[in-house]
Parts: structure tokens; sequence; C-alpha cells
């Protein structure tokens, strides 16, 4: 599961300094950071708008080598001003805020000149014209007529940007697996238009509509044209590797945790992990299992093939309460209401008062994950999160289906809903757009955000969600047996060349995941890299925050006030929070820059 990360709000300076900082430094950082947030709309006019700023809703990306250059020059110049910047004199806030930009800075001149995922992944080509239409008619920040008319625009230079992404392209460096999920994802856009904007043409005046269909034909034919292109030039030369190898993968990583762990430290962590998790399951499954066969008489030492048919017998249990196939988003919208009901009778958290609506995920952004929840951008206020939620495939066989459903059972869904909504995805992110610090609601730590999705699963078990049913508590811990597979899978498939068969024994045998959600998350794995790490290291880094805080708090802690303190600094790397919260010296070092995991 996940999220979709946006970028940034534009033009809102950042000062935050207090008494004892020094005033110099603190100004030439908040003009820093204000000017890397206005330039948001000339570098990526799609992230802005998705983010609120709203000035270039009628562009388009440039993805040419004339508009990389511009962004490395623009990014060089960021690197050259923060370091003229006293680190040591900014406030608290500003220290934090300073090192999280200093990560993006470095991280994306990595991916422009070391990466270079420009030139291998069309992925990247196909989504981002989906979220410029996608973005301007999901929700209603403007009228109606206005937005048609910028996504008028942005249609009409369909031709241009898919021309760059063509030209930015060397074939024979694309993985086979890009090359076909492009080519399903590429086919959606089509969709965008027939659902989310053909419908609403009625509604225009006809010198509008005029333009609109002129602008939808051309942009039919430039989807078709690059379909043709994708099918016939790019898939037969896709020879690319996937796995991208220990020096990429761990500068990679670096940059996506920002935290002190290597790879091989996460590793040993991860491995430590799974066998407490299949431990703690183990002994939940017995409960399960005396149930409903009371009279069991276990044994002191059950060796592994014992345990894991009492684990197997107690999740088959669980795998009869099944969703209708055409009715997981309605059921999705029950369990949110259920589950924000118990965090409101539990005093977990402060609940936001943000809309959430439960959506049909759109057809090009299918492919990678069953769910998202995509929040507002930060400017955009009172304005809904989505939380998305992907169809089966209609080309599935009747097998293929019941494996989904089995993976995605009630009990499933129930955990799946309080990792994107509340008290996970949705709640936090509310949160996280009211700090002030426009930066850090901009570029938000995917541990964190991702770590908090997983620690709210548990948080929600422990306080005794669904009345301490022992198949949710079950459930739950196969889901965090996930969270520990993706992370090994992640380095173990980049790195240490895991085949297929190797990564779905560990997720189908020691993860107790069904066929469908391994496969998968091994397309995911192959399409990704150091992401599906984040949800593990997060995790592991709430948790050990929430137990130092504790000891610090005694008796004064209780999970509303930690809760409410922990997400009113944003989404920033936990160990900044930590620093934050425990009155620590801010951390200061350039984790990305360490040398690589042997």
């Amino acid at each position: 599961m996940g999220v979709n990360k946006t970028l940034v709000i534009a033009g809102l300076a950042i000062v935050q300094a207090v008494a004892s900082a020094a005033p110099g430094a603190d100004q030439s950082f908040s003009q820093l950071a204000a000017r890397y947030l206005d330039d948001v709309a000339d570098r990526s006019p799609v992230a802005a708008t998705a983010l609120g700023d709203h000035r270039a809703d009628d562009r388009l990306d440039e993805v040419d080598a004339a508009a990389r250059a511009r962004i490395r020059d623009t990014f060089i110049d960021y690197r050259e001003t923060l370091a003229a910047i006293d680190r040591d004199a900014l406030s608290r806030a500003n220290q934090v805020d300073a090192a999280i930009l200093h990560n993006e800075i470095e991280s994306t001149l990595f991916e422009l000149d070391t990466l270079e995922e420009w030139a291998w992944n069309p992925l990247f080509y196909v989504r981002l014209p989906g979220n410029a239409i996608y973005g301007l008619l999901s929700r209603d920040f403007a009228p109606l007529e206005e937005r048609l008319d910028n996504a008028a625009s942005r249609l009409e230079q369909l031709p241009r940007f898919f021309a760059q992404a063509r030209g930015s392209l060397q074939p024979g460096r694309v993985p086979k697996i890009h090359a076909e999920t492009a080519i399903q994802q590429n086919r959606g856009l089509t969709t965008i238009i027939d659902s989310m904007i053909v419908p609403r043409m009625e509604e225009l005046a006809p010198e509008t509509r005029e333009r609109l269909d002129a602008a939808i034909e051309i942009a039919q034919a430039a989807i078709g044209e690059h379909q043709v292109w994708l099918e016939e030039e790019l898939l037969p030369r896709a020879n690319g590797d996937f796995r991208i190898g220990a020096e990429l993968y761990d500068r990679k990583l670096a940059f996506a945790l920002n935290s002190p762990l290597s790879r091989r430290e996460i590793r040993v962590l991860a491995e430590r992990e799974y066998e407490l998790v299949r431990s703690e399951m183990y002994e939940i499954a017995r409960q399960v299992y005396v149930g409903i066969n009371p009279y069991t008489a276990f044994p002191d030492n059950p060796d592994e093939a014992y345990k894991q048919a009492i684990i197997r017998a107690a999740l088959e249990v669980a795998y009869q309460e099944l969703p209708p196939r055409d009715g997981i988003v309605e059921v999705a919208k029950q369990h949110l209401q259920q589950a924000s009901d118990f965090v409101v009778e539990k005093n977990i958290v402060t609940m936001p008062e943000e809309p959430v609506e439960i959506i049909v995920m759109p057809e090009f952004q299918r492919g990678i994950a069953l769910a998202y929840l995509s929040p507002p951008g930060p400017l955009d206020k009172d304005q809904e999160a989505f939380y998305a939620v992907a169809p089966l495939p209609a080309d599935w066989t009747d097998a293929q289906v019941e494996s989904f459903l089995r993976e995605y059972n009630l009990y499933s869904i129930q955990n799946l809903t309080i990792h994107e909504a509340v008290p996970g995805h949705y709640l936090q992110l509310a949160l996280s757009n009211r700090h002030p610090s426009a930066l850090r609601s901009a570029l938000w730590s995917g541990p964190f955000v991702e770590g908090w999705a997983v620690y709210a699963e548990r948080v929600m078990v422990e306080a005794g969600y669904l009345d301490n049913d022992p198949l949710m508590r079950l459930i739950n811990r196969k889901w965090y047996l996930r969270s520990i597979t993706n992370a090994i899978i992640d380095s173990a498939i980049h790195v240490d060349g895991m085949t297929q068969e190797e990564a779905m024994k560990l997720m189908i045998e020691g993860g107790f995941q069904e066929e469908r959600e391994a496969a998968g998350k091994w397309v995911r794995a192959q399409l990704s890299s150091a992401q599906l790490s984040t949800y593990f290291v997060g995790y592991q880094e709430h948790e050990n925050l929430r137990a130092d805080v504790e000891s610090a708090w005694g008796d004064e802690f209780t999970l509303r006030r930690y809760h409410d303190q922990v997400l009113s600094y944003g989404s920033p790397p936990v160990r900044f929070v930590r620093a934050l919260m425990l009155n620590e010296p801010i951390p200061q070092g350039a984790q990305a820059e360490t040398s690589p995991s042997p």
C-alpha cells in the first residue's frame, strides 16, 4: 500500500526562528526555502497543481534534455546557497528543514546524474499526463470551466510531451517489466478523458466545448501514437536489467530513508523480526485452533512444519470471511466509519475534520499496488483526501480472484483501511498539512509516513479493535510480516539477485501471502527500489521513539498526548521528531553521502 507523494506549496516562506537563533541565518534559509517552493511551478507544473499552487495549471512539464539541464543547474545553485548558511545558527525547526532540504537536493542530483531513471523508466512519462488531468478534475478547487480550459491546454501539449519522452528514453536500457506496465497504464489515459472530461462537457459554453473537443482529438491521437511506439518500438528492444545493483541501491536507499541504518543492518533486523513475528503468529493461531478443536494437545517443542500448519489452519478461518468481488470499495467505506468511531472511543489520537472519500483507483494508476491514499495539497484547504482502491482485473481467472479475495478477506480490508485512512495515512497527512513549515509539508519522509501507517495498525489491535478478535490480531501480524518480507526482498532482489521463485517462496511460505498478492509484490519490487523498505524501517523507528518517550514521560504518558505531539511536527524523518520531542541535538549528518554498505 502506499501514498501518492506530491512536492510543494509555492510561495510560502518558512520563518520559524526562536529568540536564541541568529536572525541572519534564519532569514537566509527562509529565503532559500521560499525560492525552492516558488520554483516548483516552473520545474513541474503538474506537481504544483497537486500541491495547490495553481499558477501553472495550463502547462505540462518539459521532460527533454534542456529541461533536465535547467533543473540540474537550479539544484546546484540550491546546494551552494544552503552550504553557505551556518546551520548551527538556525532555529531548531529550521535545522530540521535544512537537513530535509539538503537530502532532497542531493537526491535530485543523484537521480538526474547517476540513477538516470529518465532514460530507462517509461512509467514516469505515462503517469505524469494522467496526473496532469486527474489533478485538475478530481477536486473542486476552482470553477469547472476554468479547470476544463486548463485541461484542454494540457491535452494540447501531449504531442510535445510524448515526443520529448521518446527522445529521452533509451530502449535498450528499459527493463521489460517497465515497458509492459507502461503499455497497460498508457491505455488508461484515454479512460481518464472519457470518465473525467467528456461527461462534464455539456456544462460548458459552446466555444469552450469546441476547444476541448479539438484538444481531446489531439490528445487521443498523441496517446495512440505513443501506444504504438511503446508496443512496437520500445517493448521489442527493452532489454534492460530491472535490478539496479548494490552501489545504486545503497545510495538510493540512503536518500529514501534519511536514516543512519544501512542495507545490511536493515536486513539483519528484518530477519530477526521475521522469526519473532512468526512465533507470535503461532501463539495467536493456537488460540484460534483451540476454539475450533478444543481438545487439541500441542507439543511442547513443535518444529517449524507443525507451526506452519497451525498458522495456516487458523488463517483459513479468516479466509472464510470474504468481500464480494465487486464490493471491496463499499466494504472499505463501512470499515472506515468503524475505525473512526473506535479511535474516538478509545481516545487514541485527535481526529481531523478534513474530508476523505473512498474511490475506485483510476486505470492509469493501476498495476503497482491495491490501494493508496492521495491527500490534497497543503494549499488546497478543505479539499478531500482520496483513499483509492483498485478493482479486480476483468481478465483474471476464477482461481486468481479467489486467491486475491482470500488475501483481502474482511479482516485484511479492516487492516488496509486502518493503514490507508484512520488512524493511518489520511489522518496523519491531514495533520501534517497543518504544519506551518511549507517545506516540511512538501518534502515528507517516506519512512515516517509509511512507518506511521504500519504502527497505526498495531495501535488499533493493541487497543482491542474488533473486541480483541484473535483473527484480527493474526491478520495484523501477517500484515506486519508483509512489511518485513518487503524489506528483505527489496534489497535481496536488487542487490543479491533473488529470483522470482525465491521471492515467491519467501512471501507465500514464509509470509503466508496468497499467490496473487505475492505475484503483485514481485512486479512491484521489479518496478521500484528502496521504497518497499520504508514500511519496516519507519515502523521500527516509530516503535523505538514511542518506547523512549513513554519512558521519559512516565505517568504523564497517554496515547492521545503522544500521538498528537508526534503528528504535530509534520512528516520529517523520525530521527528529527525524536530530537524535537526529547530535546536532543538536531542530527546534522548527510546520511545519503555515506559509503555504500558491504
